[in-house]
C-alpha cells in the first residue's frame, strides 16, 4: 500500500512544482508590463479631428418652388381634309418648319371647279332672265295708264322680276360656295408650327369625314409647360404673382441643365382633390428648341427673393433626434452642438437659412461630422499639410511586441496568453513587428485558452 502512495507522490508534486513556477513567471511578467505602462507616462490625448469649416455669413438667398411639369405645344392643329377627293400630292417635308398659310397638301381639284363653273353659268342665265324680265315690266308700267295693260298683267310682272333677283341672289350663293370648296382642295397650314409624321400618301382618296387628318402641326415657339406644385403653396404663388412677373426655369430631369426660362401664366381654377395639388402654365420662348411637345421636365419657380438673411452651408445642417443642429467652433479648438431654427428654402439649395441658434461670425463645420461628439478637438483642414506623417508605436508597444516574440519562441502558449489579455496590445497588420499574428495555428490556440 505504501508503494503505490509512494509512486503517485512523484509526479503530483512535480506538477504542483510547475504550476507554481508558472504563477511566478505570470506575475513577474504583468508587474513589469504595468511598470513599463506606468514608466510610458499618462494616457495619451484623444487625437484631433480633420474638419472643414465655415463662417456664418449675410447673403441674398432665392425661394424657389419645384414641380414636375409636361410639355404642351402652344398650339396643335390636326390637319384634315375638308372635301373628299384624291390626294395628288404633298407639298411638305415631315419635320420641317412651316407658315401660317403655307400649302401642305393639294386635293385634285376638277370636280370642285367644274361645281363653281355651273354655278357661275346658272347665275348668269338668271341675271339675262332678270334683264328682260326687267324690261317688260318697264313698258307694262308705261301702258298701263293708258288701259293697255291689265293691273294682273303688271303684278305678275313685278312677281317676275323679284322672283328673279332672289333667285340671282341665291346663285351667288351657290358660287361663293363652290368657291370655297375649291379652295378647300387646298389645304394649307392653319398656325405656323412643326409638321410631324405624314399619315397619308398621294394617290388615296381622303375625306371630309376622316379623324385621322393628313399631318399634324405644332407651335413650338413659344411653347408652354404644365405642372403641379402641393396647393399649400397656393398662397406663396399668389402673392408672388401679384408682385410682378413670376420667373420660371424649365430643367432637365436631373435638375443638371437649364433649358430655358420663361414666365408664370396663370393657376388653374381649381385644385385635384384627390392629390392636393395645383395645375399651372408657364409660357416659354423656347428659341433654342430646347424643349419638346410631351417632354417630362422640372420647373423651377422663383417666388421670394430674401435680402441679407444669415446663412450657412447645407452641409453644415445635421439631423438629430430633436430636430436640426450644427457644430460650432469654439476658440479652444473643440466643438459644441448647437440647435437650429431654419428658414423657408429651396429643395437642393446649396445654403439654408439659419433664423435662430448661430450668429454672424462664427465658425461651424461642414464635413467630417459622423466622427465629433460634444467638447472633441477638431483641426482646420485648410492648415494641414498636404503629406501626413504616420505616428511612431510607442515604447510601450515595441516592449510588448520583442516579449511577444520571445514568447512565441519559447514555446509557451499559457506566457501568451496572459501577455495579450494583460496589455491589450493593437498591433497594426502592415507592421513588420506584428505580423507574427497571422499565424493562424497559432491564434487558434490563443482563442482556444481564453475560452
Amino acid at each position: 500500500m505504501n508503494i503505490r502512495l509512494n509512486a503517485f507522490r512523484g509526479p503530483r508534486r512535480t506538477l504542483t512544482l510547475g504550476a507554481l513556477t508558472g504563477l511566478l513567471l505570470i506575475a513577474a511578467f504583468t508587474w513589469f508590463v504595468r511598470d513599463s505602462a506606468k514608466a510610458a507616462g499618462p494616457p495619451a490625448v484623444p487625437p484631433e479631428v480633420l474638419v472643414e469649416t465655415t463662417i456664418v455669413a449675410r447673403d441674398n438667398v432665392p425661394v424657389y418652388l419645384e414641380g414636375l411639369g409636361n410639355v404642351q405645344a402652344f398650339f396643335t392643329a390636326n390637319v384634315t381634309a375638308r372635301v373628299d377627293g384624291e390626294l395628288q400630292r404633298v407639298a411638305f417635308v415631315e419635320g420641317e418648319m412651316v407658315k401660317r398659310g403655307q400649302l401642305l397638301a393639294q386635293i385634285d381639284p376638277r370636280p370642285n371647279q367644274a361645281v363653281l363653273d355651273q354655278a357661275i353659268a346658272t347665275e348668269a342665265k338668271d341675271a339675262a332672265q332678270l334683264e328682260s324680265a326687267k324690261n317688260d315690266l318697264e313698258r307694262y308700267v308705261q301702258l298701263a295708264p293708258h288701259n293697255l295693260a291689265s293691273k294682273q298683267t303688271l303684278g305678275q310682272q313685278q312677281a317676275l322680276v323679284a322672283q328673279l333677283q332672289a333667285q340671282l341672289k341665291i346663285d351667288r350663293a351657290v358660287i361663293d360656295y363652290a368657291r370655297t370648296q375649291l379652295d378647300y382642295t387646298r389645304i394649307v397650314s392653319p398656325i405656323a408650327g412643326r409638321t410631324g409624321i405624314r399619315k397619308v400618301d398621294p394617290g388615296n382618296n381622303v375625306h371630309a369625314t376622316d379623324t385621322s387628318g393628313i399631318v399634324v402641326v405644332t407651335q413650338i415657339q413659344p411653347i408652354s409647360i404644365v405642372f403641379t406644385l402641393p396647393e399649400d403653396d397656393l398662397v406663396t404663388v399668389k402673392r408672388a404673382m401679384a408682385a410682378g412677373p413670376v420667373k420660371a426655369t424649365a430643367l432637365s430631369r436631373d435638375n443638371q441643365t437649364e433649358l430655358d426660362t420663361g414666365t408664370l401664366s396663370l393657376i388653374d381654377n381649381q385644385i385635384d382633390p384627390s392629390t392636393a395639388t395645383m395645375r399651372l402654365k408657364a409660357v416659354f420662348a423656347n428659341a433654342q428648341n430646347e424643349l419638346w411637345p410631351g417632354q417630362f421636365v422640372n420647373v423651377r419657380l422663383l417666388v421670394q427673393q430674401q435680402q441679407g438673411v444669415m446663412t450657412v452651408p447645407s452641409a453644415a445642417i445635421q439631423h438629430g433626434p430633436d430636430g436640426l443642429f450644427t457644430y460650432v467652433v469654439r476658440n479652444d479648438s473643440t466643438v459644441e452642438v448647437r440647435a437650429l431654427k431654419t428658414g423657408a428654402d429651396s429643395e437642393g439649395a446649396v445654403v439654408v437659412v439659419v433664423t435662430e441658434g448661430l450668429k454672424l461670425g462664427e465658425r461651424v463645420v461642414i464635413s467630417n461630422q459622423y466622427r465629433l461628439r460634444p467638447g472633441a478637438r477638431v483641426r482646420l483642414r485648410s492648415t494641414e499639410k498636404a503629406a501626413v506623417t504616420a505616428t511612431a508605436p510607442s515604447p510601450a508597444g515595441n516592449t510588448s511586441v520583442k516579449l511577444l516574440k520571445a514568447v512565441r519562441q519559447s514555446g509557451t502558449p499559457v506566457l501568451f496568453t496572459v501577455l495579450a489579455i494583460e496589455t491589450k496590445v493593437s498591433l497594426p497588420m502592415n507592421s513588420e513587428e506584428g505580423g507574427f499574428l497571422r499565424d493562424e495555428p497559432l491564434l487558434n490556440e490563443l482563442q482556444c485558452l481564453t475560452s
